[in-house]
């Protein structure tokens, strides 16, 4: 692979559709409440999503570029490999309309290539660990804290009328929103930050030392946000609509609980499912009422897909590197 701007074309391309499927992550709860047209939802979703550039640093992205994968077996088929393979699921899921985690695919991508080529010894085990602790960890936590946030939300509101209730939460799920989206773009633009800035340091692009270049910051954070204003349109239904109903209140609950468990996650450097916590949150705000109000029919469906997303993706990269080694005689 001589073209490493081909594979930084193809990182973007990923980033892009990252935008698409995890649009029903910004946007759902709002748009099902009906604060915001889906139109006007995915506006304010990529302004925010963009804006995250300026926000935060870029701790995550340090983890994917050398937090995961030993460098020193990195080079351009690991990388288009790791890129394909989440390309190949993440379009699969927006297009049936799974929100799965896009974090994850590339994860699982970039590991499956690495092993393909140098074996297991390949992966940073510390890195992976924390990763899959938080694979567990960011639903339960969205939810723990969901569930906590609307019980004492309910409380100060016990006294006021539904009609008026309703009309704060609908001011306040703008803020929520918001919040959530800063809190998307703070941690998934980095994972397209650190693969492409993984390509420049392979290439020696940006010299002997690893660093982030403000480009790829602004870049990535463009892409990605495009991608939510396009919107994968069969995800977002399946989270605002299917798992639950929401109310305004709901709404607010869910995200706020999910964007402050994303950014204590940005701030430590793991790359967190947005997906994950979201929809924990989302089941936290449902089952408050009655357990039986989230349809786990539906939740079960999102479940598998959590569970074979780094496996799938890591199967289709590893098949990726083998072919592409094989045809180009490497």
């Amino acid at each position: 692979m001589e073209f490493p701007y081909l594979i930084i074309f193809l990182a973007l391309v990923f980033d892009f559709y990252n935008g698409m499927n995890d649009a029903a992550n910004s946007i759902a709860t709002i748009v099902s409440t009906r604060v915001l047209t889906p139109g006007q939802a995915v506006a304010w979703a990529a302004f925010f999503n963009f804006f995250a550039a300026f926000v935060f640093g870029v701790s995550v992205a340090t983890t994917i570029g050398k937090g995961i994968v030993d460098v020193s077996i990195v080079d351009n088929f690991v990388i288009f490999s790791g890129i394909v393979g989440a390309i190949i699921l993440t379009a699969s899921a927006t297009h049936y309309g799974l929100p799965i985690s896009v974090s994850h695919a590339i994860i699982g991508g970039y590991g499956g290539a690495a092993v393909a080529k140098a074996g297991f010894s390949a992966l940073i085990i510390s890195g992976y660990t924390k990763i899959l602790i938080f694979v567990l960890l960011a639903p339960i936590l969205g939810m723990v804290i969901a569930l906590v946030f609307s019980i004492i939300t309910l409380w100060i509101v016990r006294n006021k009328f539904p009609s008026k209730v309703d009309k704060y939460f609908r001011k306040l799920q703008l803020i929520s929103s918001a919040l959530f989206s800063l809190s998307h773009g703070s941690n998934d633009a980095q994972k397209t930050i650190g693969i492409i800035t993984i390509v420049l340091f392979t290439n020696n692009l940006i010299g002997s030392t690893f660093y982030v270049p403000f480009w790829v910051i602004i870049l990535s954070h463009f892409v990605i946000a495009m991608g939510t204003l396009i919107g994968g349109w069969k995800v977002i239904r399946t989270l605002g609509m299917r798992v639950t109903k929401l109310t305004p209140f709901g709404g607010f609950s869910a995200e706020t609980s999910a964007g402050l468990t994303v950014i204590m996650a940005t701030v430590l450097g793991i790359p967190v499912s947005t997906t994950h916590t979201i929809t924990g949150a989302i089941i936290g705000v449902g089952s408050i009422h009655r357990f039986s109000a989230v349809r786990w029919g539906v939740a079960k469906n999102i479940l598998w897909a959590w569970v074979l997303t780094i496996p799938l993706s890591a199967f289709f990269a590893m098949v990726t590197y083998l072919m592409t080694t094989y045809f180009t005689g490497q």
